[in-house]
């Protein structure tokens, strides 16, 4: 979507864990890796908790690249990603696709 000649980003809601929403942004299709931005539940146009790396030359390989959370934290998140990486990549393509999103809860 184009707005006065400017790309806007699109943000895809992936998947929910405890008080975490996991999201993916469009114009990150560019980036050498693909990642989810981690944000908590209820807080409106906050920054992104953590960037959690979910590949490495297109194999799994989930790794935190940045966060502000807890090491607690970065473990479940880490873990659940792991369980459900194929989940969450194929939600990824779907935003990097332009295509809608339905976000799941990961906590299992």
């Amino acid at each position: 979507m184009y707005l006065c000649g400017v790309k806007r980003n699109k943000m895809g809601q992936l998947a929910f864990l405890r008080t975490f929403i996991l999201v993916a942004i469009s114009l990150d299709a560019n980036d050498n890796r693909r990642h989810v931005h981690v944000f908590r539940k209820g807080r409106r146009h906050q920054h992104s908790l953590a960037k959690i790396w979910i590949e490495k030359n297109g194999e799994p390989c989930v790794e935190v690249a940045d966060s502000e959370l807890t090491a607690r934290e970065n473990e479940i998140l880490v873990a659940a990603i792991n369980r459900h990486w194929e989940l969450i990549n194929n939600q990824i393509s779907k935003v990097f696709n332009g295509e809608k999103t339905v976000s799941v809860n990961i906590e299992k």
